[in-house]
């Protein structure tokens, strides 16, 4: 292996790893139709959404796991 397959391959587990922990750390979303009626009501009604640890959290998993693929890609085109 050369060096820049060991640096692709350490950024890919450490962004999997990322991904694992943002995931678990997002809370759960409200089941059955009380939380659909309540959930609906709490999202139209709050103002700062964006800034809670939940939508911070949501669009870390998102870059996150766009980073893994891409590195996923990367080290399927470099082998």
């Amino acid at each position: 292996m050369n060096a820049l397959t060991i640096i692709f391959t350490i950024l890919q587990v450490l962004s999997g790893l990322a991904v694992t922990v943002i995931v678990l750390m997002q809370s759960g979303k409200s089941a059955g139709l009380s939380g659909a009626i309540s959930g609906g009501a709490e999202t139209f009604l709050s103002k700062g959404k964006a800034k809670t640890l939940d939508a911070k959290l949501a669009k870390a998993t998102k870059w996150f796991a766009l980073a893994f693929v891409l590195l996923t890609l990367i080290l399927n085109l470099i082998k």
